[in-house]
Formats: structure tokens, sequence, C-alpha cells
């Protein structure tokens, strides 16, 4: 990891881009830097460092540094708290900026302004990136640019980051998109002579700018409110007349009862979408997996290689692809939301709720990003500030139900959830609704116990901004699930490619004896860990062969149908080798057995990734020693009783 910049000789200056939270700073950067970018981390925080690099218009190459977003230069979080010090030039190894470019939403400047006039108070060399002025003109906002430029006292530029016209958007090019000029804005802003070499020294004095940006002395925060309502009296006039927000659609999505009811039914019809669009792909993707390994066992000899490609590769590395696009459609819906502006209601809306169950009001978003992984979950609870709070929120991230554990479940629920309706709705789509229920149930009890035994605290409201109701931009969702897809497949060609082989070698030698009639995997290495932990976990209704897929699985949660892929395939015999796993599972499960390990993977922390981040927030072995254990616990005890029910229901 990158912890610190050093300017190279080539870089004639280094600007820094800062701004609030949802200003579309992000996006700038994007357009700014295109695709010459390094991510890293700031040392001794995992929080995340973007520099990318563009050239002005004269040629010369500057460096572009994207801050966390930021309210306030008095620091309230880690984010800020690391914004700050970068600004400042006090973060060790990281020389202070020679400019700043603070990005603004075009249509909540009233907020967006307190964070530039705290800047602007500290004499730096500035330009104001004016952004999402189009959206502000579609509302009827009318800024007069120049007079703001002069109340300002600094430069500012019209930029359109996002395009509204999704063709030019997707293409990335737009003659009004500001790019150009403001980077025009900054060479006459931040560059002059003394910038034309490297600053022998972080405290160097700034230069002079276009508009002479003169130090302000540091206002309190109701003078500085009073200033920006000033400059917006002056600069925009009808700035009081607009609206921002549908009052009307807000009176529904975030009334106390319509509201929670409206999130049940979205949350319910995603679960629906996830397992009805996702069939045909599947089953495309199925037959492909499939037509390779029989092609594989046509033209290679039969043999070790053979056994490798088609019983380790193939059936494990395939048994987990075929998932792809259920966990696509789950980041599509993710992504809609998000973008849409609906995400940040549902956390005012469910924060009575989690008030009531001891967790504080920010836990909402760290849980919420647990949902894709619980990895940026427990990162994202920096910007809790109470220890115990944020401790409390760690302790049940896992619980929320991760994308790592959709293959599982749709594995089992195809298995052996009947492909029929009830009361109008997909049985398969119900039941992984109440998976995922289960988890945030589970999650609130557990925080519940925490809050009264453990990690005492007070409540907390959320204090978050909510943003205006928006219609998805359709390049950010198709950028976002490309994303997510490229995460997978990575996953897919490392990580359980890795294990796969590794298992299959485990599953393969030594060699049976001479004259054994059963499958050769009973006298592998693998059998022999199987046959040992299956004595552990025979009173929850875990065979051997299930047993030897929980242990690799402990890398990541998806690797565990891989690993059952290589594990059946490995086990069968004849013909049964080049069936799909569903078929397989179907024959030597019992429901009992199905339905005790979905309870498993509810609780479990099959994941040492998940474990290694929780050392790594909390600076001990102690939380991810605890954690593992209570989670542990609570699977084994959640299958013991799932699997005996069963069993008595079905028997």
């Amino acid at each position: 990891m990158n912890t610190a910049a050093h300017v190279s000789p080539g870089i004639a200056l280094r600007i820094a881009l800062v701004g609030n939270p949802n200003c579309g700073k992000t996006a700038l950067f994007n357009l700014l830097t295109g695709a010459r970018q390094k991510v890293a981390n700031y040392a001794g925080v995992t929080i995340e460092r973007k520099e990318g690099f563009t050239r002005l218009p004269d040629g010369r190459e500057v460096s572009i540094l994207d801050l966390p977003g930021a309210y306030s230069l008095n620091p309230a979080s880690t984010d800020e708290a690391v914004t700050h010090d970068v600004v400042m030039g006090r973060r060790a190894g990281e020389t202070r900026p020679d400019g700043i470019i603070a990005v603004v939403d075009a249509t909540n400047l009233r907020m967006n302004l307190r964070l530039v006039l705290q800047l602007r108070a500290l004499g730096r060399p500035m330009v104001l990136a004016l952004n999402m002025i189009d959206v502000a003109r579609a509302q009827g906002l009318q800024i007069d640019v120049a007079r703001l430029s002069s109340e300002l006292g600094m430069p500012v530029v019209e930029t359109v980051a996002v395009k509204a016209n999704w063709i030019s958007n997707w293409l990335g090019r737009s003659r009004d998109n500001g790019r150009e000029a403001l980077l025009q804005a900054a060479q006459a802003a931040f560059l002059t002579d003394v910038h034309d070499s490297l600053r022998p020294q972080a405290h160097a004095q700034p230069a002079q700018v276009a508009i002479k940006n003169a130090a302000h002395p540091p206002l309190t925060p109701a003078a500085l409110q009073a200033q920006v309502r000033s400059i917006l009296a002056a600069a925009v006039p009808n700035a009081g007349q607009i609206k921002r927000f549908n009052h009307g659609i807000d009176s529904v999505v975030m009334h106390p009862v319509l509201g929670l009811l409206l999130l049940g039914v979205v949350l319910f019809l995603i679960f629906q979408a996830v397992f009805s669009w996702a069939n045909m792909p599947m089953e495309l993707i199925q037959s492909g997996v499939t037509g390779v390994g029989t092609l594989i066992q046509r033209h290679m000899p039969p043999g070790m290689l053979q056994s490798l490609l088609v019983d380790g590769v193939v059936a494990g590395v395939g048994s987990v692809l075929v998932f792809l696009p259920q966990i696509l459609i789950l980041f599509f819906f993710i992504l809609l939301l998000e973008d849409s502006g609906y995400l940040p209601r549902a956390a005012f809306l469910l924060d009575n709720l989690m008030g009531k169950v001891g967790l504080s009001g920010r836990a909402f978003i760290p849980l919420l990003s647990s949902f894709a992984c619980a990895i940026p979950g427990i990162m994202a609870t920096r910007t809790i500030p109470n220890w115990r709070d944020r401790l409390s929120t760690i302790m049940i991230a896992p619980l929320m139900t991760c994308s790592a554990r959709l293959p599982l479940y749709a594995l089992l629920i195809s298995a052996f959830v009947p492909k029929r309706e009830v009361g109008g709705f997909n049985l398969q789509g119900i039941t992984l609704f109440v998976l995922y229920a289960a988890g945030i149930v589970s999650a609130m009890g557990v925080a519940w116990v925490f809050k009264r035994i453990w990690l005492k605290s007070n409540y907390q409201p959320l204090m978050l901004e909510l943003p205006p109701y928006r219609l998805p931009n359709l390049r950010n969702l198709v950028l976002g699930l490309w994303q997510r897809a490229q995460i997978f497949l990575q996953r897919v060609g490392t990580i359980i490619f890795s294990l796969m082989v590794v298992l299959w070698f485990l599953s393969t030698f030594p060699s049976p004896p001479a004259g054994v009639t059963g499958p050769a995997i009973q006298y592998s290495f693998a059998g022999m860990i199987g046959r040992a932990l299956e004595v552990v976990f025979a009173p929850i209704g875990f065979n051997w062969q299930i047993s030897i897929a929980l242990v690799p699985g402990m890398a990541a949660r998806e690797v565990a149908v891989g690993a059952l892929g290589t594990v059946y395939a490995l086990s069968a015999t004849g013909e049964e080798t080049a069936k799909a796993l569903v078929p397989l599972i179907v024959q030597s499960w019992s429901l009992a057995t199905a339905y005790s390990l979905l309870a498993w993977y509810v609780f479990a922390p099959q994941c040492i990734s998940t474990l290694a981040v929780v050392k790594r927030e909390t600076n001990s072995w102690r939380y991810p020693l605890l954690m593992a254990g209570y989670l542990f616990a609570l699977a084994y005890a959640a299958s013991f009783i799932t699997y005996r029910v069963a069993l008595a229901l079905t028997s």
C-alpha cells in the first residue's frame, strides 16, 4: 500500500479536490484523470487514498488528490481528520497541496459553501468547481457565476461531472462538462514561477492567483452561516424559492408505518427478481460449464491432468461461476436505490428502530455496506465516533447477509425448494427473503444483548444529509455492475481456482488400496479430514463431504460451493461425474440436512478476511477471536435446532 505521496520532478502541481460528501467530487476526479489513477490507503487508517494525473493546457503534468468527503475543517470523523491534515500539510510523508479545487453541489450551495469559506480562511490558492450546474438550472436556480466569484474572491468554473444525457455520459464526452475550463483556471490560479520547480519545503508561501485569495479570519458557526446567506442573496437571489425535495414523495417514503411497509415490499420484490430473472442466464452458464467438462473428457485421455481439469477446475470453479447472474441482479437493485437517493431515507427510517436495540444511528450505513461484503462495512464504522458503538457495529456486521453467501443459498434453494408460487409469489424468492431477514433479526438481537451486558452507551441519533431524488445514471449503474463482476471473477480466477486445485490434490492423494470399490476420495487426505470432522458435525446433519467443503470455505464463503462441486465430482462414479451439482446433492442429502446448512451459513464466520480486518480495525486479536467464537456457537446451535425440527417434521 502506498502511504505517502512524493512529487516526482515531472509533476508541476499537486492539487487537492475537497468537498462535501455527495457533491460529485469523485465523479469530477474521474473526469479530470480518466484511467490514470492509483488507489491505496493512508498510513495508519483504512481510508482510501486516490491520486490521479492529468495535464494542464500548457502540457505540464499535475497530480490530483481526491480527498475524503468532509462537511467541515473541524474534524468529527476519521475521514474529515484525514482531509484536514492533508490540506494543512500535517500528514507525515504528505507534502501540502499547491492549490485546492473546492467542489460544490450547485443545487445545495447553502450547505456546501460553509466548507468553502473555511478553506478560504486558510489563504491558500483556490478555484471553485460549481458542479451539477445542469441540474441546478433544470431546477430553476439562477446562479450569477461572476457575482459568486466576486463574493468568494476566487475563480468559479461551471462543471458537469456526470452528464444527464446518458449517451454522452457513456462515451465520457461532453463539450460543456467544464473539464478544460477547470484545468485552464487551475493553471492560471496555481501555476507561477515558484511552482515550476519543486518547492523545497511544504510550508512555502502560496503564489499569487488571478483573483487574490487573501487569508480571512476564521468565523464562528453562526457568523459562517450568516455569510453564506449573504453570498446566496447576492449571487443566487432565488435560492430560497427552489425546493430541493419532493415532500409529497417523502411523506410516504419516510412515514414511520407506510415507509417501513414500502421498504419491506421493495426488498421482497428484489429477492423475487434475483431468482426469476436469473434463470435463463444461469442455465446458459451451466450448459457452458457442462459442455467444457464433456469436451475435455472426449478429447483428453483419462489421467491425472484430465481429473484435475474436469473434477477440480471445471466442477469447482464452474459451480461458483453459475451464480454470477444472481449476484449482478442483486447489486443492480442496490445501485439503483443508492443512485436514486432512496437508501439514505431508508437509513433515517430505520434509525429509531436501531436505537431501540442499542445501535447508533450511524451504524446503518456500515451495516448496509455489509450486505455487499462485511469487510467494507467494518471499515465504514470509522465514521462512528463512540468506540463502544463502533465495536458493537463491527461485531454484528458479519450477520448481514453478504453477497458471498448468495451462491450457497441459491444452490440449496434451487435444489430443495420447489419452483412454485405461493400467493402469487415465487417460493424460492420468499425463502431467500426469509434468510436475509433472519440475518437482520439476528444482528438486532445480538446488538440488544451486547448493549445490555457489555457495550453499554447512550443512543446517538443519525445525522445525515438527504440528497434529492434523482433518476439513476445508466453509466454509473453499468460501471458499478462491471466492477462487481470483475471482483467476483477475480475471486473465481484466483482464490477459488487455487483452493480448488489444492482441494483436488488432497482429494486425489494418496491413491486407494488395491481392490476397493468405493470412491477414491474416501481414502485420500481430504477423505480422512472429512471423516474426522464428521464426528463433530454429524449431530447437525452434515456428512463428510460437507465437512470437507467447510474447510476451504473458511477462505471465502462462496468457495464452499466450488468445494462441494469438486468433492462430489470425485465422489461420483461413471456417468454421474458429468452431472451438475444440484442433482448430486438432491440424491445425497435429506431436506433436514439442507435446511441445517442454510442455518449454519446465516451465522458462521466463514471468511478469514473478515476476521483479519476486524483485527486491523480494533488493533487486537481479542475481538476477532470473540467474534469467531460467538458466531460459530450461534451457527452450531441454529443448525442443531433446525436439523432436529426438520427431522421431526419430515419423519
